[in-house]
């Protein structure tokens, strides 16, 4: 096959000092470059209102406390496994905000705003990737979709939480976030861990995939300390930044290769933090491992932390529930009408059984609250 090129003869017009032409060794695999709209032009164009701002603050610093031992109250981050439709996430959350304001006594409810899946191999990659479910990649669209849904539930007077997967969506974003967390697949990167460091808002850590909590509290421990790394400013330049390290971390019990939500896996994972020099607090996942990916099980792991807060366990802060709607998953087929409210990633609970369920820990808490 002949060649496009003659490295011989491929030379630079011009001075012997010009630029050397590298086409052949760089790239060579992407097939194309788009412009990536900059963070101030979104933050510019979708910006924070004043109310907004206060229940971010607020919210933070109320999960603040409760790591600090300082409120009792236990922090519940449900919603879906991710977001795929804004109108049907506004109605989810126009479900849960008056219950999250009933059951405020005792619960701090987050809503669960997930942009970005982490896949084991293929699939779709979420609404900021792919925000029209149809493999375009529209990534400037969904930049977009997201920030103006963050917005919108703030507005509601709801906070948000999401998942930090990408290391440059937080420019985008994390202005709108109460509460984030790091996935079991990238706890133990460093890169995640130095960008923790910076973030303003508490992150929860998961164990590792296998079960590790050593995983965990190591990442607590780089987390809380000063960090520098690369990354891009507000105004989408290449910049070096200087953390001062995040105190407001957690470790999150996700399950591995068994369970570990029962009362002798807290106390293991807090024997963990304990040797560590951390403090004793861990958020329960009812999902994922916990359930065995069998959705309908979060109502039994919720039901067994339940009953360790009415005994008095004081070391769980909060637990993580994944809910939608309505119950299940869907697959995303070419062609194919979505169900409404239905997961097109991991199968949910149902807004039916999460209402009961919640109120469920909020009475819990009540009752531990009791026995001082």
């Amino acid at each position: 096959m002949p060649r496009i090129d003659d490295p011989t003869t491929d030379r630079e017009a011009g001075s012997r000092d010009a630029t050397l032409d590298t086409t052949r060794i760089d790239d060579t695999r992407i097939a194309a470059v788009r412009a990536l709209v900059s963070p101030a032009v979104l933050l510019e164009e979708l910006p924070v209102t004043p109310q907004v701002e206060a229940t971010v603050e607020r919210s933070r610093l109320d999960i603040g406390r409760v790591l600090r031992g300082q409120d009792d109250r236990l922090v519940a981050v449900v919603g879906p496994c991710s977001i795929h439709d804004h109108d049907q996430a506004l109605q989810y959350a126009r479900k849960l905000l008056p219950l999250a304001r009933e059951l405020a006594g005792e619960l701090i409810v987050v809503m669960r705003v997930y942009f970005e899946k982490p896949r084991t191999t293929l699939g779709w990659k979420g609404y900021i990737n792919d925000p029209r479910l149809d493999g375009s990649f529209r990534i400037n669209e969904g930049l977009r979709l997201a920030r103006q849904l963050l917005l919108e539930i703030t507005a509601m007077g709801l906070p948000a939480g999401t998942e930090f997967l990408d290391l440059l969506t937080p420019q985008y974003q994390s202005d709108l976030i109460a509460w984030g967390a790091i996935g079991a697949r990238t706890t133990e990167s460093q890169s995640h861990r130095t960008l923790a460091s910076g973030l303003s808002c508490p992150v929860g850590f998961k164990n590792g995939t296998d079960g590790s909590v050593q995983i965990a509290a190591d990442a607590l421990q780089a987390a809380a300390a000063a960090h520098s790394f690369m990354g891009i400013t507000k105004m989408g330049v290449a910049a070096i930044f200087e953390t001062r390290g995040n105190p407001d971390g957690h470790v999150i019990l996700r399950g591995g290769k068994a369970p570990n939500y029962d009362a002798a896996s807290v106390e293991a994972a807090c024997a963990v933090l304990r040797k560590a020099g951390l403090r004793e607090q861990v958020m329960i996942d009812c999902s994922h491992a916990n359930s065995a990916k069998q959705h309908r099980r979060q109502i039994d792991v919720a039901a067994d932390v339940s009953a360790q807060l009415r005994a008095g366990e004081r070391r769980i802060m909060g637990v993580m529930v994944e809910s939608h709607l309505h119950e299940g998953r869907q697959e995303l087929v070419a062609g194919r009408d979505l169900l409404p409210g239905v997961s097109v990633t991991d199968a949910c609970l149902g807004w039916d059984d999460t209402e009961p369920l919640l109120r469920q820990l909020a009475q819990a808490v009540a009752d531990r609250r009791a026995r001082r």
